[in-house]
């Protein structure tokens, strides 16, 4: 048994045709138990054991023979070397040292291989050992360098992905600054309305009080005049009854002497009619409704109604809308704009939906050959280009190089010497009707009737042309 293992060891250190270097520590350690040097004894071959292993060896042989070369022993072998010995128990009690990182914690040997399944280098020995049995393994400078390839697939993925993060996070950037500029234009015309609205009611509240205070004057100077007429009289009055308690307080005859005089001022004066006043004062109440009411009815005159607004996030990359969202331009150059699933590839969408109710919106083309007005259904593919047909929830009327379009269909009726400056669109949804009229001559255009199935959004679109289309305010 002992044999077998030590011819083990011998072809575990020496199997690459004993050329292989041995370790250090084979130098201390018994070819016969594989441990360090315990009373080591060395035989006339040079070889050294155990003395307790050697003795045990040589009882199973008839004849002493080294268990490394199979050399005969004389009866004088083997000898002791007290050197050797402390050098072994030295050996022994060294501290351990850190194994190296590129020596198998285990067998102590090279890591040579990698092994796929664990993912972690091996040595030769773990790779015939049954724990990496099967497993796939490849030479470490091999294997390094086709993980690196991999992992540089990864990270050029990953760069490419960082890449389109930061073009997201710039987009957001730009919409998030766009939202504070349009905000701060919404804040400014919130201002400017309202200031207007403070100033006519200012000066509505400032006129109707002089008007108030001029209707009220001289009602106010007659009762002026009653209540000092009330004065007086009070006074007079007053005075008399001082002197009729004079005349009661006098000497019997003096008192009846005097009597019938007593009696002719005593005679009480009239009290006038306050009725009528007060009944001025009520009526002029319902006057103040009356105001509120006129005041109200003035103010409809400085509110214009809202014009329709355009939502940027559908614009296509070609459409510049303004910055109060009520018109659209066509520009030569694409601009950069993010691509998110509202966007359309053609055209602009207005930033409120109908799905009940009627509608009406004016949209000035001005001298344009080549503009779309229309509705469009909510679940249309906006990335691609739409067919331009009730089927596909697009109802829209066109201009195309100064033709007239029903959707993809001419127009044959309208002269094109009175084209219209401005079309009015005319929505029933409830009815499922869209109209576009001529409002100033009061013409129709295109009628498109059938009912819409979803909801639906005003459609722009204005094609190779500088001038902005300008919606004007709904009816």
């Amino acid at each position: 048994m002992r044999c077998t293992h030590y011819a083990y060891t011998e072809a575990r250190h020496y199997k690459r045709g004993g050329h292989a270097k041995k370790p250090f520590d084979m130098d201390f350690t018994c070819l016969i138990c594989c441990d360090i040097f315990i009373d080591p004894v060395t035989l006339k071959c040079s070889h050294s054991l155990c003395e307790k292993c050697l003795q045990r060896f040589w009882t199973t042989q008839d004849v002493p023979h080294c268990p490394v070369c199979r050399k005969e022993c004389s009866h004088d072998e083997p000898t002791k070397s007290l050197a050797f010995r402390a050098l072994c128990e030295t050996f022994k009690n060294r501290k351990p040292t850190a194994v190296s990182g590129d020596v198998c914690p285990e067998h102590k040997e090279a890591l040579k291989l990698f092994c796929f399944e664990d993912q972690q280098p091996i040595c030769v020995v773990c790779y015939t050992s049954k724990k990496h049995e099967n497993h796939k393994c490849s030479p470490v400078d091999e294997a390094a360098g086709n993980l690196k390839e991999d992992l540089k697939t990864q990270m050029d993925r990953h760069q490419a992905t960082l890449t389109e993060l930061k073009k997201a996070q710039k987009s957001c950037l730009k919409q998030a600054e766009l939202i504070k500029k349009h905000t701060s234009i919404t804040e400014n015309q919130i201002k400017k309305e309202f200031e207007k609205l403070h100033q006519f009611l200012t000066e509505e509240e400032k006129k109707q009080i002089r008007s108030l205070r001029k209707e009220m004057e001289p009602k106010d100077e007659k009762l002026k005049a009653r209540i000092e007429n009330f004065s007086t009289q009070i006074s007079d009055l007053s005075e008399r009854m001082a002197s009729f308690w004079q005349d009661m307080e006098a000497e019997n005859i003096s008192f009846l002497q005097n009597y019938s005089n007593t009696l002719k001022r005593l005679k009480c004066p009239s009290v006038p009619n306050r009725t009528p006043v007060l009944q001025q004062y009520q009526i002029h109440q319902y006057h103040i409704q009356t105001i509120i009411f006129t005041t109200w009815a003035r103010m409809q005159n400085l509110v214009e109604h809202p014009p329709v607004t355009l939502d940027p996030d559908t614009a296509s990359s070609k459409l510049l809308v303004s910055e109060d969202c009520t018109s659209v331009e066509y520009v030569e150059a694409k601009l950069h704009v993010s691509d998110n699933p509202r966007r359309l590839q053609e055209g602009v969408l207005a930033s409120q939906g109908f799905s009940s109710g009627v509608h009406c919106w004016d949209v000035e083309v001005g001298d344009s050959n080549n503009w779309t007005l229309g509705v469009m259904g909510e679940r249309v593919n906006r990335k691609k280009l739409c067919k331009m047909d009730p089927k596909n929830c697009f109802w829209c009327f066109r201009n195309v190089d100064g033709t007239y379009k029903k959707g993809n269909k001419p127009v044959s009726d309208i002269d094109c010497n009175e084209r219209p400056n401005i079309i009015r669109l005319q929505l029933d949804f409830d009815e499922g009707e869209l109209r576009f009229t001529e409002p100033f001559r009061n013409r129709s255009l295109c009628t498109y009737t059938g009912g819409f199935p979803e909801i639906t959004t005003e459609y722009f679109y204005n094609q190779k042309n500088k001038t902005p289309k300008t919606k004007l305010p709904q009816n």
